[in-house]
């Protein structure tokens, strides 16, 4: 793609552009857009005006800008993230339904937890996790179980950047981490009181492929004092089997 006059492809522009979009920003002006995604004025007027035209993003009666449905239909198009989710969702909701607390399934991108889907019911307890937000991976059970199976360069970029505090009782130190994904490869579970909140404890097990890789991580939130851990465990750990076969079927 054409290159700018400051060196960027048209793609990192597009990119930066789509970037500035978050689960608590989903509405933006043009102008707003330019000056988050580091773009002049008037080229990111014509670029939004552009996927504007294109379906990918769309103009309310504000003429303020939001995500657009296009961009959802070609996500969904053959994406791998939905043959998991829709695999994974009725043993999720198997879980939810008996434990009643946020059921989430996540997977790792760009050394970060992205979240695909959550369930849960209006009873259950306090988490700050959405679909499609994202979780630093020392800093909550899902993370900590796709870290624990991550590839060795993961692994190590991660070791690499200070180990920022989400709660005060987050993992910030790097032997003690080590020593915690070392024990979640041992036991196939994870249980982390108050990595993002003081008053939840999050539940995670790995979820595995048809050839035995570990594709992502099945969680729940629950509330700390709930003395649920092991009823949680046991569910995570046979939903997980169940994602597993049900991943198999949809090969065959």
């Amino acid at each position: 793609m054409a290159n700018s006059p400051s060196g960027d492809s048209t793609i990192d522009r597009l990119v930066r552009i789509l970037e500035t979009f978050s689960t608590d920003r989903t509405v933006q002006t043009a102008a707003e857009i330019g000056r988050r995604a580091g773009l002049p004025s008037s080229t990111a007027h014509r670029i939004v005006d552009d996927l504007v035209e294109a379906g990918v993003l769309e103009r309310d009666e504000h003429h303020r800008i939001r995500l657009g449905m296009r961009l959802w239909e070609l996500a969904l198009r053959g994406s791998r993230a939905l043959r998991l989710r829709q695999a994974a969702l009725p043993f999720m909701e198997r879980v939810q339904a008996r434990l009643r607390e946020h059921t989430q399934l996540a997977v790792l991108e760009q050394d970060e937890a992205l979240f695909l889907e959550r369930l849960s019911s209006p009873t259950s307890g306090a988490n700050i996790t959405r679909v499609a937000g994202r979780l630093p991976l020392h800093a909550s059970s899902s993370g900590l179980v796709l870290l624990a199976y991550a590839d060795a360069d993961v692994v190590e970029r991660v070791f690499a950047q200070p180990l920022q505090a989400v709660s005060a009782e987050t993992i910030t130190d790097a032997a003690v981490l080590r020593r915690t994904l070392a024990d979640v490869r041992r036991r196939g579970h994870v249980v982390a009181p108050g990595s993002i909140e003081r008053v939840s404890t999050g539940v995670a097990v790995p979820v595995r492929d048809e050839r035995g890789r570990v594709i992502a991580a099945l969680s729940v939130v629950l509330p700390r004092d709930s003395g649920a851990e092991a009823a949680a465990i046991e569910e995570l750990t046979a939903a997980s089997a169940g994602i597993t076969r049900a991943l198999s079927r949809r090969r065959d």
